[in-house]
Protein backbone atom coordinates (compact mmCIF):
# COMPACT_ATOMS: atom_id res chain seq x y z
CA UNK A 1 0.00 0.00 0.00
CA UNK A 2 1.41 3.66 -0.80
CA UNK A 3 0.25 5.94 0.94
CA UNK A 4 0.71 9.87 0.41
CA UNK A 5 -0.10 12.89 2.81
CA UNK A 6 -3.00 13.97 0.72
CA UNK A 7 -4.25 10.66 1.60
CA UNK A 8 -4.12 11.15 5.22
CA UNK A 9 -5.36 14.93 4.79
CA UNK A 10 -8.14 13.11 2.87
CA UNK A 11 -9.45 10.77 4.98
CA UNK A 12 -9.15 13.67 8.15
CA UNK A 13 -11.51 16.49 6.10
CA UNK A 14 -14.04 13.82 5.15
CA UNK A 15 -14.02 12.99 8.79
CA UNK A 16 -14.37 16.76 9.82
CA UNK A 17 -16.60 17.63 6.95
CA UNK A 18 -18.65 14.71 6.80
CA UNK A 19 -19.47 14.32 3.65
CA UNK A 20 -17.50 15.04 0.12
CA UNK A 21 -18.82 18.27 -0.72
CA UNK A 22 -17.62 19.93 2.47
CA UNK A 23 -14.47 17.85 2.33
CA UNK A 24 -13.74 19.24 -1.37
CA UNK A 25 -13.85 22.80 -0.21
CA UNK A 26 -11.78 22.20 2.95
CA UNK A 27 -9.05 20.84 0.71
CA UNK A 28 -9.77 23.32 -2.48
CA UNK A 29 -10.19 20.46 -4.80
CA UNK A 30 -13.36 19.38 -7.03
CA UNK A 31 -15.70 17.02 -5.23
CA UNK A 32 -15.31 14.45 -8.56
CA UNK A 33 -11.04 14.64 -7.86
CA UNK A 34 -12.08 13.63 -4.17
CA UNK A 35 -14.45 11.07 -5.55
CA UNK A 36 -11.24 9.58 -7.62
CA UNK A 37 -8.86 9.91 -4.63
CA UNK A 38 -11.13 8.17 -2.11
CA UNK A 39 -11.92 5.65 -4.62
CA UNK A 40 -8.06 5.14 -5.64
CA UNK A 41 -7.07 4.84 -1.67
CA UNK A 42 -9.93 2.25 -0.90
CA UNK A 43 -8.12 0.13 -4.18
CA UNK A 44 -5.00 0.06 -2.46
CA UNK A 45 -6.01 -0.48 0.71
CA UNK A 46 -8.75 -3.36 -0.76
CA UNK A 47 -11.83 -2.22 1.36
CA UNK A 48 -14.24 0.53 2.12
CA UNK A 49 -12.86 3.45 4.02
CA UNK A 50 -16.55 5.00 4.30
CA UNK A 51 -20.13 4.19 5.00
CA UNK A 52 -21.49 6.34 2.18
CA UNK A 53 -25.16 5.35 3.16
CA UNK A 54 -24.80 7.21 6.30
CA UNK A 55 -25.36 11.08 6.79
CA UNK A 56 -23.48 12.55 7.55
CA UNK A 57 -20.64 9.69 6.12
CA UNK A 58 -18.51 7.82 8.72
CA UNK A 59 -15.18 5.53 8.85
CA UNK A 60 -15.29 1.85 8.46
CA UNK A 61 -12.87 0.20 10.76
CA UNK A 62 -9.97 0.26 7.91
CA UNK A 63 -10.85 4.10 7.34
CA UNK A 64 -10.65 5.17 11.25
CA UNK A 65 -7.47 3.40 10.96
CA UNK A 66 -6.04 5.80 8.56
CA UNK A 67 -8.33 8.51 11.04
CA UNK A 68 -5.30 7.67 14.11
CA UNK A 69 -2.61 7.66 11.38
CA UNK A 70 -3.63 11.21 10.26
CA UNK A 71 -4.02 12.34 13.65
CA UNK A 72 -0.29 11.31 14.80
CA UNK A 73 1.50 12.06 11.45
CA UNK A 74 0.24 15.72 10.09
CA UNK A 75 0.15 17.61 13.11
CA UNK A 76 3.99 16.43 13.45
CA UNK A 77 4.35 17.74 9.61
CA UNK A 78 3.05 20.50 10.02
CA UNK A 79 5.11 21.51 12.89
CA UNK A 80 8.13 20.53 10.72
CA UNK A 81 6.76 22.66 8.01
CA UNK A 82 6.17 25.45 10.73
CA UNK A 83 9.92 24.78 11.30
CA UNK A 84 11.37 25.45 7.84
CA UNK A 85 9.35 28.67 7.10
CA UNK A 86 10.72 29.94 9.96
CA UNK A 87 14.44 29.06 9.14
CA UNK A 88 13.78 30.18 5.36
CA UNK A 89 12.36 33.82 7.06
CA UNK A 90 15.56 33.41 9.45
CA UNK A 91 13.17 33.92 12.49
CA UNK A 92 14.38 30.16 14.05
CA UNK A 93 17.57 28.17 13.49
CA UNK A 94 20.32 27.33 15.62
CA UNK A 95 23.17 28.96 17.75
CA UNK A 96 25.43 26.75 19.43
CA UNK A 97 28.24 28.95 20.94
CA UNK A 98 31.78 27.98 21.86
CA UNK A 99 34.12 30.09 23.86
CA UNK A 100 38.08 30.40 23.81
CA UNK A 101 37.76 33.09 26.41
CA UNK A 102 37.29 32.13 29.92
CA UNK A 103 36.80 35.92 31.07
CA UNK A 104 34.13 36.67 28.64
CA UNK A 105 31.11 35.31 30.84
CA UNK A 106 30.94 38.40 32.26
CA UNK A 107 29.27 40.23 29.04
CA UNK A 108 28.38 37.04 26.95
CA UNK A 109 25.17 36.23 29.47
CA UNK A 110 23.65 39.57 29.26
CA UNK A 111 24.14 39.81 25.49
CA UNK A 112 22.57 35.90 25.44
CA UNK A 113 19.51 37.71 27.26
CA UNK A 114 18.98 40.06 24.88
CA UNK A 115 19.15 37.68 22.09
CA UNK A 116 16.42 35.14 23.45
CA UNK A 117 14.31 38.36 23.79
CA UNK A 118 14.92 39.48 20.59
CA UNK A 119 14.63 35.81 19.20
CA UNK A 120 12.93 32.96 20.90
CA UNK A 121 12.56 30.28 18.58
CA UNK A 122 16.48 30.28 18.39
CA UNK A 123 18.28 27.32 19.45
CA UNK A 124 20.77 29.25 21.99
CA UNK A 125 23.45 26.41 23.40
CA UNK A 126 27.00 27.10 25.10
CA UNK A 127 29.47 24.16 24.06
CA UNK A 128 31.88 24.19 26.88
CA UNK A 129 33.68 20.99 25.93
CA UNK A 130 34.34 22.17 23.04
CA UNK A 131 36.29 25.52 24.19
CA UNK A 132 39.96 23.90 23.54
CA UNK A 133 38.94 22.77 19.62
CA UNK A 134 36.58 25.69 19.18
CA UNK A 135 37.97 26.50 15.32
CA UNK A 136 37.64 22.78 14.43
CA UNK A 137 34.28 22.36 16.00
CA UNK A 138 33.28 25.59 13.81
CA UNK A 139 34.36 23.98 10.61
CA UNK A 140 32.12 20.71 11.50
CA UNK A 141 29.63 22.21 11.96
CA UNK A 142 29.04 21.08 15.69
CA UNK A 143 29.02 25.11 16.67
CA UNK A 144 27.97 27.95 14.64
CA UNK A 145 29.98 30.81 16.61
CA UNK A 146 33.06 31.20 18.22
CA UNK A 147 34.57 34.08 20.45
CA UNK A 148 38.28 33.84 20.24
CA UNK A 149 40.63 36.76 20.25
CA UNK A 150 43.67 34.36 18.05
CA UNK A 151 41.94 35.19 14.55
CA UNK A 152 43.01 32.85 11.95
CA UNK A 153 42.72 32.57 7.94
CA UNK A 154 41.04 29.61 7.11
CA UNK A 155 38.50 28.89 4.30
CA UNK A 156 34.96 29.59 4.77
CA UNK A 157 35.64 31.17 8.64
CA UNK A 158 34.92 34.76 8.70
CA UNK A 159 36.33 37.02 11.82
CA UNK A 160 34.37 39.69 12.63
CA UNK A 161 36.17 42.32 14.72
CA UNK A 162 34.10 42.87 18.09
CA UNK A 163 35.76 45.11 20.25
CA UNK A 164 38.93 46.07 21.53
CA UNK A 165 40.21 45.43 25.65
CA UNK A 166 43.51 46.04 26.91
CA UNK A 167 44.50 43.43 28.92
CA UNK A 168 45.43 44.53 32.61
CA UNK A 169 47.89 43.75 35.38
CA UNK A 170 46.51 42.92 38.71
CA UNK A 171 48.06 42.70 42.66
CA UNK A 172 47.48 43.30 46.23
CA UNK A 173 47.82 46.09 47.81
CA UNK A 174 51.18 46.38 49.36
CA UNK A 175 52.95 44.39 46.60
CA UNK A 176 56.76 45.59 45.31
CA UNK A 177 54.98 46.46 42.05
CA UNK A 178 51.89 48.47 43.45
CA UNK A 179 54.19 51.91 43.33
CA UNK A 180 55.33 51.72 39.65
CA UNK A 181 53.21 53.75 37.44
CA UNK A 182 53.55 50.75 34.97
CA UNK A 183 54.23 46.73 34.77
CA UNK A 184 57.30 45.65 32.71
CA UNK A 185 58.37 42.17 31.00
CA UNK A 186 61.17 42.38 33.45
CA UNK A 187 58.61 42.52 36.55
CA UNK A 188 57.14 39.00 36.59
CA UNK A 189 60.54 37.05 36.40
CA UNK A 190 60.35 37.16 40.03
CA UNK A 191 56.72 36.63 40.32
CA UNK A 192 53.73 33.67 40.23
CA UNK A 193 51.52 34.28 37.67
CA UNK A 194 47.85 32.62 38.35
CA UNK A 195 46.32 32.81 34.78
CA UNK A 196 42.95 30.82 33.48
CA UNK A 197 43.76 26.84 32.27
CA UNK A 198 44.87 27.25 28.89
CA UNK A 199 48.23 26.69 26.63
CA UNK A 200 50.28 30.05 27.14
CA UNK A 201 49.91 30.91 23.81
CA UNK A 202 46.15 31.48 24.25
CA UNK A 203 47.45 33.86 27.14
CA UNK A 204 47.72 37.62 25.91
CA UNK A 205 50.32 38.56 28.54
CA UNK A 206 53.11 35.57 27.10
CA UNK A 207 52.00 36.68 23.63
CA UNK A 208 51.93 40.22 23.69
CA UNK A 209 54.61 40.55 26.21
CA UNK A 210 56.60 37.76 27.99
CA UNK A 211 57.44 35.54 25.06
CA UNK A 212 58.31 38.34 22.84
CA UNK A 213 60.83 39.78 25.60
CA UNK A 214 62.06 36.06 26.02
CA UNK A 215 61.11 36.44 30.08
CA UNK A 216 59.68 33.41 32.07
CA UNK A 217 57.60 34.22 35.31
CA UNK A 218 59.21 32.46 38.47
CA UNK A 219 55.98 30.50 38.52
CA UNK A 220 52.75 29.66 37.26
CA UNK A 221 49.06 28.15 38.70
CA UNK A 222 46.33 27.90 36.52
CA UNK A 223 42.91 28.34 37.87
CA UNK A 224 39.30 27.61 36.37
CA UNK A 225 37.32 30.56 37.97
CA UNK A 226 37.91 34.63 37.83
CA UNK A 227 36.82 34.99 41.11
CA UNK A 228 39.46 32.33 42.56
CA UNK A 229 42.23 34.14 40.43
CA UNK A 230 41.51 37.45 42.35
CA UNK A 231 40.58 35.50 45.89
CA UNK A 232 43.94 33.98 45.38
CA UNK A 233 45.56 37.81 44.29
CA UNK A 234 44.12 39.17 47.12
CA UNK A 235 45.89 36.43 49.86
CA UNK A 236 49.41 36.96 48.14
CA UNK A 237 49.81 33.77 46.49
CA UNK A 238 50.74 35.28 43.28
CA UNK A 239 49.23 38.10 40.30
CA UNK A 240 47.27 38.33 37.29
CA UNK A 241 46.73 39.40 34.19
CA UNK A 242 43.00 40.06 33.36
CA UNK A 243 40.74 41.51 30.36
CA UNK A 244 40.09 45.68 31.68
CA UNK A 245 35.94 44.61 31.43
CA UNK A 246 36.75 42.25 33.99
CA UNK A 247 38.20 44.92 36.31
CA UNK A 248 35.54 47.41 36.39
CA UNK A 249 34.76 46.91 40.12
CA UNK A 250 37.98 45.53 41.30
CA UNK A 251 39.75 48.60 40.87
CA UNK A 252 37.99 50.23 43.27
CA UNK A 253 38.20 47.52 45.88
CA UNK A 254 40.91 48.23 48.79
CA UNK A 255 42.58 44.93 48.33
CA UNK A 256 43.70 45.37 44.82
CA UNK A 257 46.16 47.61 42.52
CA UNK A 258 45.39 47.48 38.55
CA UNK A 259 48.59 48.44 36.67
CA UNK A 260 48.84 49.16 32.81
CA UNK A 261 51.53 46.54 31.41
CA UNK A 262 53.75 48.52 29.58
CA UNK A 263 53.92 52.90 29.34
CA UNK A 264 51.50 52.69 26.87
CA UNK A 265 49.62 49.57 27.65
CA UNK A 266 48.41 46.57 25.92
CA UNK A 267 45.98 46.51 23.04
CA UNK A 268 44.07 43.17 22.00
CA UNK A 269 40.86 42.48 19.79
CA UNK A 270 37.77 40.17 20.45
CA UNK A 271 36.56 38.15 17.55
CA UNK A 272 33.01 35.83 16.23
CA UNK A 273 34.16 33.40 14.18
CA UNK A 274 31.21 31.87 11.88
CA UNK A 275 31.39 30.26 8.72
CA UNK A 276 30.97 32.29 5.53
CA UNK A 277 27.30 31.01 4.95
CA UNK A 278 25.96 31.99 8.00
CA UNK A 279 27.05 35.57 8.42
CA UNK A 280 23.67 36.83 6.43
CA UNK A 281 21.35 35.22 8.95
CA UNK A 282 19.48 37.62 10.89
CA UNK A 283 19.91 36.52 14.39
CA UNK A 284 23.68 35.96 13.96
CA UNK A 285 24.07 39.63 12.58
CA UNK A 286 22.01 40.18 15.77
CA UNK A 287 23.90 38.70 17.85
CA UNK A 288 26.99 40.43 16.41
CA UNK A 289 25.89 43.46 17.02
CA UNK A 290 24.88 42.85 21.20
CA UNK A 291 28.52 41.29 21.18
CA UNK A 292 29.98 44.76 20.05
CA UNK A 293 27.90 46.78 22.71
CA UNK A 294 27.37 45.19 25.59
CA UNK A 295 31.35 44.33 26.57
CA UNK A 296 31.67 47.93 26.01
CA UNK A 297 29.51 49.09 28.82
CA UNK A 298 31.29 46.71 31.33
CA UNK A 299 34.95 48.42 30.11
CA UNK A 300 33.07 52.27 30.98
CA UNK A 301 31.63 50.89 34.34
Amino acid sequence: MYLEFRHLRTIRAIHEAGGLARAADMLHITQSALSHQVKALEEQVGMELFHRRSKPMKLSPAGLKLLRLAERILPEISAVEEEFRAMQSGRSGRLHIAIECHACFDWLFPVLDGLRSAWPDVDVDIRMRLAFDAIEALRREEVDFVISSDPVSLPGITFQPLFDYEPMFVCPRGHRLAEKPFIEAEDFAEETLLHYPVERAKLDIFTQLLTPARVEPRGMRPVELTEVILMLVAAGRGVTVLPDWVLRDVRARPDYVVKHITEGGLTKRMYAAVRDEDTAKPYIAHMIRLARTEPVKLQRG
